[in-house]
């Protein structure tokens, strides 16, 4: 698992952790702007970047992660080289345990805005509110797992500022979302029957036909490789490996 870190001249360290040698980070959730936009993992590799929209993100990350005394953090258009078909694929199967074993799950909402000025207190939810229930963060396929796979996760506006965390949103949530409170409040999802889980994701959308297959591995607790080109195929896969599975807990 490649981890970032910002050093003290303002740029960004990648390293790779293996194993056991995983030492504690943050780690982010997004919804993606224009590919042009996006960083790669060879941005930060060779320190560059800066010129492009999206790097507000990675900036966002590395100073909101030091300010909770972590040293690391992850994103994943910098720390997953997609070029590499076996790396994607590992990374896809692995999606749902690092954002599970992230200290903190920052959700960074660049379509809800806020006034910075007025972010040194608590901010009114009503001046939020209304974009939050509107983000397109709450239709994408991927961030279905980083909703629920992580012990926390914290809300952040456009500004960096903060909205709330999971708990504190929790009717916010349900209510858009349709998700069981108990799944939001960290209930294993396994607690939850494979009709409800399949339930959450019905009207998310990805960019690739696949990914609404894949991004559901994590949900249900299945690991297969990935073959982009597969079109429907992959959900025909999933529900096969659902029925196959030994150990399903189905909940009435």
């Amino acid at each position: 698992m490649r981890l970032l870190r910002l050093e003290a001249d303002g740029f960004f360290r990648l390293k790779e952790h293996i194993g056991r040698d995983i030492p504690p980070y943050a780690i982010l959730s997004h919804t993606w702007g224009p590919d042009q936009e996006e960083l790669t993992i060879q941005d930060v590799l060779e320190g560059g970047g800066k010129s492009k929209s999206e790097y507000r993100k990675l900036t966002f990350c590395g100073k909101q992660a030091a300010k909770d005394s972590l040293e690391w953090f992850w994103l994943d258009t910098c720390c997953i080289d997609k070029s590499s078909s076996a790396e994607l694929t590992e990374a896809i199967n692995s999606m749902f345990r690092w954002y599970a074993n992230a200290a903190k799950c920052y959700v960074y909402l660049s379509d809800v805005s806020v006034d910075s000025a007025k972010g040194k207190g608590q901010l009114p939810r009503a001046t939020w509110v209304p974009s939050f229930q509107r983000s397109r963060w709450f239709t994408r396929g991927w961030t279905l797992q980083e909703l629920l796979a992580p012990k926390s996760v914290e809300f952040y506006s456009a500004e960096g500022e903060y909205l709330g965390d999971r708990k504190s949103l929790v009717q916010e949530i349900q209510t858009i979302t349709g998700i069981n409170s108990k799944a939001l409040e960290g209930s294993p999802l396994s607690h939850f029957s494979v009709e409800e889980r399949m339930s959450w994701a019905a009207n998310r959308d990805t960019k690739r036909e696949e990914d609404a297959a894949y991004c559901l591995w994590g949900i249900f607790g299945v690991f297969m490789p990935a073959i982009y080109g597969e079109g429907n195929n992959a959900f025909k896969r999933l529900q096969k490996e659902i029925e196959e599975w030994p150990t399903w807990t189905f909940c009435q």
